[in-house]
């Protein structure tokens, strides 16, 4: 797209009288610039989460938007998941927060009650919204504000090292009928065969919202309601620990120790991609930074299945979002606008951070995708998802690091998983009940 670079002013004054005070303080809103393009030098700081493949493909965009914008600098910033949270709510809280952040479905809903994002509505010159497949777009508005661009789709996957399989004699499973006792039996089998060299499976559930929310979908439950309140049932969740508590048992995953140790070093350093387990569980898109990572013929498996019924779900990958404090939004628009819609960013970024959602460039990348790329795009070809996904309401935010502190509990045995269950439900309905 080429900009109108027609200047005019920000309209944002309604989105910060419906936020309450006390919020618009807590998030450091204000000193925001005007919707227009600055004749003067500008900086700007974009910030991220991801892998080294990430960081790299990002920074190299980056480097392609100042060459094209010779006035705007761009200073890149990214950390591990984790960390980047923690980050990004205390550079909010001290007021200098990131003109365009990296935005998940879980944090989404919590900073913009907040006022804490640009209705990039309001940014039509700067950034086109028009190429973006719909059911995506819709996922990052409230009442009709665009708070948030999805970049792209992904969904929950296996990741296979074929090669491990190869080495000890076994056929990769067919994974439009396998069953949840079949990844079981595989996983203990390969620990067989590796002789302690190995574990079968890492362990694939019951510390992260994804994989919850696929073991519950299947058995005709959701995480939360079109209410914004939590509606899991807590057996459920019981169930799920119980299953990967028998697998610990057997040998057939990790250790809860090495559990921890994986989330740390990340889907290119844990031991899905140093050969140390032949399972894992990532998102369709993360295939390349594994394959780069592992050097392995990895390969993607649709998750196990239970009676039929379709679990999986297709998300917005991540957001775009540009900051409400941010001195320059309109220079932040035409950056995210580059990001999403050129075919400069295309041929740098791929589907590293989702199946594009911008139509027109999906279509661009499908005769250069590699095969790592194309791995990506067949899978979500391949996937029948079940219901639509409900966004993580606002106050739940922090549903993932609750489940993996509470999960990391009942794996360490230091809780039952009937009282984590108790616990998770209780504590997550709470964080959504004082935010109404």
């Amino acid at each position: 797209m080429t900009p109108n670079l027609t200047r005019r002013a920000l309209g944002r004054a309604g989105l910060l009288a419906a936020a309450p005070a006390p919020l618009l303080a807590s998030c450091g809103i204000g000193g925001g610039g005007e919707m227009v393009l600055s004749d003067e030098p500008v900086e700007l700081r974009l910030s991220w989460w991801g892998s080294d493949l990430r960081a790299q493909q990002t920074n190299e965009a980056i480097a392609a938007f100042e060459k094209q914008y010779p006035n705007i600098t761009v200073r890149g910033e990214y950390k591990e998941f984790g960390a980047y949270w923690d980050g990004l709510a205390t550079t909010f809280a001290a007021n200098d927060s990131p003109d365009v952040v990296q935005m998940d479905e879980q944090y989404f809903n919590s900073y913009s009650a907040r006022g804490a994002l640009v209705d990039l509505n309001e940014a039509g010159e700067f950034l086109d919204l028009s190429k973006i497949e719909p059911d995506l777009l819709f996922t990052g508005q409230v009442d009709g504000a665009q708070f948030a661009l999805p970049i792209g789709s992904s969904v929950l996957a296996f990741a296979v090292n074929a090669d491990m399989f190869a080495q000890y004699g076994m056929e990769l499973p067919d994974d439009t009928t396998w069953t949840w006792d079949d990844y079981a039996a595989i996983a203990a089998e390969l620990d067989a065969r590796g002789g302690g060299d190995i574990t079968g499976s890492g362990i694939t559930g019951g510390v992260d919202v994804g994989s919850v929310r696929y073991w519950a979908r299947q058995r005709g439950n959701e995480l939360f309601g079109a209410n914004g309140d939590v509606t899991l049932d807590p057996d459920l969740l019981v169930g799920l620990w119980e299953y990967y508590l028998g697998l610990i048992e057997s040998g057939a995953t990790d250790t809860p120790e090495q559990m921890v140790e994986d989330t740390g070093a990340g889907v290119e350093g844990g031991g899905l991609a140093t050969g140390r387990t032949a399972f894992g569980q990532i998102h369709n898109t993360q295939i390349s930074a594994l394959r780069q990572g592992s050097g392995a013929d990895m390969r993607l498996l649709q998750l196990p299945q239970h009676d039929g019924t379709p679990g999986n779900f297709i998300k917005p990958g991540m957001y775009w979002a540009v900051s409400a404090g941010s001195a320059h939004p309109a220079e932040a628009s035409l950056l995210v606008d580059f990001l999403v819609n050129t075919e400069t960013a295309a041929d740098i970024l791929g589907t590293e951070r989702g199946v594009p959602a911008n139509t027109e460039i999906l279509e661009y990348l499908a005769p250069q995708l590699d095969e790592s790329e194309q791995i990506a795009v067949d899978y979500l070809a391949a996937t029948v998802p079940g219901e639509p996904l409900i966004v993580v309401p606002n106050g739940a935010s922090s549903v993932n690091p609750l489940l993996t502190r509470l999960g990391q509990e009942v794996y360490f045995g230091q809780t039952s998983p009937e009282d984590a269950a108790e616990a998770f439900i209780s504590e997550l309905q709470g964080e959504i009940d004082a935010t109404k």
